[in-house]
Order: structure tokens, then sequence, then C-alpha cells
């Protein structure tokens, strides 16, 4: 039976409905709310201090990790950039789903890189620099135009650079003059002109089965996701079994178990891999309203070992990202097929607040809605939505 946490009665019923996530953000919180009604407990750790906590009101509960990890059926977890004593603990228990191997392919960029190489899947031309004058042989090979990152810990456009032009190479070479690129190596890659950004969330079970979400077309401003469309007009079957090829291989090389997303740059008829999230992922988001099962009870179902639920799509949706403001007034409500998803945090500049998912029974319907919701949310929010809009 489900706990609510919010009692003092025992967390640990037994051995079987006991579910350890390592991390305690919006992403664990999804999870827990979602996945109630399995008839599992949900316990979070906080990565940093490694207490485990409530998913949802970040209380601290009278369990020690070893406790958690040692009567959970599984343990998983909301993002990759996790400690490595902390990742090393839960691999050792067996339980850890996906697994290690998984999770520092997510984490480092030149492991991931390894990885698509290994297998033959198309992604961006890039260098690998390990030293400041590797910057050199990078432009020779790839061109005036580069994105450079940190190979760790970079997200939300953080750990990035931009070299456009001679003068931003000066720069920057300038810049990282006393890096410490024996600590963090970075990777240069080929800036692509490519047509659009597509995402592909699937999901393995145990034995080895998938399921897959349709491809999303997402849209971001400052390097963070702030608009998905799903599912993603004008893909045709070709594309979406090229994304799935793609996911097989990766999921399989990892012996992987949960939802795995990996982001596409769509070139013509082909794509090109960005990155893989071995996680829940934001592009994501739409399948709480707009699918049979969201991807986060699918994530909770397959590390629990329970049968995966339906990834059919019910309705189309657009996934509005709600990022650095407060939460807006309940007039939002007013608008039909309206869902506000709020993560409960303080208010800064570019901190992920919640995301509105917004639901039509067609795509011009999706449209109109898109359209009273504009009114209700702040300008610099608003802008976000041209893409969709302006089709």
């Amino acid at each position: 039976m489900a706990q609510s946490y919010f009692s003092d009665t025992s967390i640990v019923k037994s051995e079987s409905d006991l579910i350890v996530i390592l991390g305690h953000g919006q992403l664990a919180r999804m999870m827990y709310l979602e996945a109630t009604q399995l008839g599992l407990n949900i316990v979070a750790v906080n990565a940093n201090t490694k207490e485990v906590v409530n998913p949802v009101n970040k209380s601290v509960l009278p369990l020690s990790v070893d406790e958690a990890f040692s009567a959970a059926v599984a343990i998983t977890s909301e993002f990759e950039h996790l400690p490595l004593e902390l990742v090393e603990k839960a691999e050792a228990t067996g339980k850890f789903l996906p697994n290690a191997k998984a999770i520092a392919a997510g984490a480092d960029r030149i492991v991931e890189k390894q990885l698509l190489a290994g297998l033959n899947i198309n992604n961006c031309q890039h260098v690998i620099i390990r030293q400041l004058d590797d910057l050199e042989i990078a432009k020779a090979e790839l061109g005036e135009r580069i994105i450079l990152k940190t190979s760790r810990d970079g997200y939300d456009g953080y750990g990035q650079w931009r070299i456009f032009s001679d003068q931003d190479f000066v720069n920057i070479k300038q810049e990282l003059h006393s890096h410490n690129f024996d600590k963090m190596p970075l990777v240069a890659e080929r800036c692509i002109n490519f047509q659009r950004e597509l995402s592909l969330i699937g999901i393995t079970d145990k034995n080895g089965n998938h399921l897959f979400y349709p491809l999303t077309e997402n849209h971001h401003a400052d390097g963070q996701l702030v608009l998905s469309i799903a599912p993603a007009p004008k893909v045709t079957p070709e594309l979406q079994q090229k994304a799935e090829i793609a996911y097989k291989k990766i999921s399989e090389q990892l012996d992987y178990c949960g939802v795995l997303a990996i982001e596409f740059f769509q070139v013509g008829e082909d794509l090109l891999v960005n990155e893989i999230a071995p996680r829940v992922h934001n592009s994501g988001h739409w399948t709480q309203q707009g699918c049979a099962t969201s991807q986060f009870e699918n994530h909770i179902r397959a590390v629990a070992g329970f049968p995966l639920g339906s990834t059919k799509v019910l309705s189309p949706v657009a996934m509005i990202n709600y990022v650095g403001h407060a939460k807006p007034k309940a007039d939002l409500f007013a608008v039909p097929n309206v869902h506000l998803h709020w993560y409960d945090k303080s208010v800064r500049p570019k901190r992920k607040m919640g995301h509105i998912n917004v639901v039509g029974n067609t795509a011009e319907q999706l449209l109109q809605t898109v359209r009273q919701v504009k009114a209700f949310i702040p300008e610099g929010l608003a802008k976000n939505l041209a893409p969709l809009l302006n089709q």
C-alpha cells in the first residue's frame, strides 16, 4: 500500500514496495506523484547531503541511505550529475536502474561520444580538447563556427561557449588560459545548420522490451528548453523509425532499463544525436496529459519490474516551461484544457519553476488554446510561444 510520508507511520512497508530515487528535485517529485497509484513507496536522496527525503515536501525522513538501499526493490535517479561514491554505492546493490554505465554515458560528453562512435550512430563532428592548443586543431577541423562544451556538469546552456568569429576564438582562448583541462576536458562541436531539434522518449523494461512515445519538437531560449510540441508535426514514419533504431542500439549497448531520452538535430531526413539523458526528461513532460501513461509512471513501472503502460497518444500537447517567474494567477485556469505543474521552488532567474501542459483535441484547437494562455503568462515567457503560433 502506498504511503504518504505526512504521518509518523513506518516508511518501509516491505522489501517489495520501496523505490529510492537519487536526487530530490522536480523530476523525483513528479515520479512520486504519478507512481503512487502503483501501490509503491517512493523516497528520494538529497545527493548533496545524503539525506533521505520526501520527494514532495523535501522533509528529512528517519531513514539512512544504507537502510533505504537495503529495503528498496529498485534504486533509480532523476539526473545523471551524481556524486561518484553515491553511484558506486547504488550500483553495488545490484538494484540500480538504469545502471552506472548508463549514468556515466549521460554525465560525461566524452564517454557519450565514444558510445555513439562505437555504435556508428551519427552525431555532431567534434574534437576533444585536453589542452589549450587543441583549440587550434578544432578550428582547423571543424571550421569557424564551433560550440565548445564542458565534458561534465553542463546543462541548460551552462558550461558552453560559442565561437562564431576569429575574435570569439581569441577571446575564449584567453578566457580558458587558466582552465584545468586535466580536471575538466572540453568537447568542441561543429555548429550544425539543422532544421529543428527533436527528442525521442523511449522506455525499456527489465526484459529488454521497448516502447516509444512519438518524436517531440523542441525550442530553446538562452540554452534552455522553453517549448515542446508533441507529437512533432511533419514527422514521417521513416524519421520516427530512424530515431527508434538509434534508441535500440544505445539502450542495448548500455543494458538499459527505464526511460531514456535522446535529443536529435534533424538535417533534411537525417538525424544527428545531440545528447542522451538516462532518465525522465523535460521534453517528455507533455506525456502527463498527452498519453495513456506518462514517462514518469512508465519509468517507475520499468525499474520496479511492472508491465509497461501504453504510450498511446490521447491528444496533441504544447508543453510550456515556466522559467524564472512566480506562479501564474488562478485566472489561467479559466482557459480550458490547461494543466499547471508547479515545483514549489523559490524564484530566481533561469530557474525552472514549473510547466504548463496545454491540450487540444486537434492541432487547430491546441493553437487556439495556446493563444489564450499567452495572455496569462509573463511577456518574457509568452514570446517563447512564437515557434508554435507563427507556424
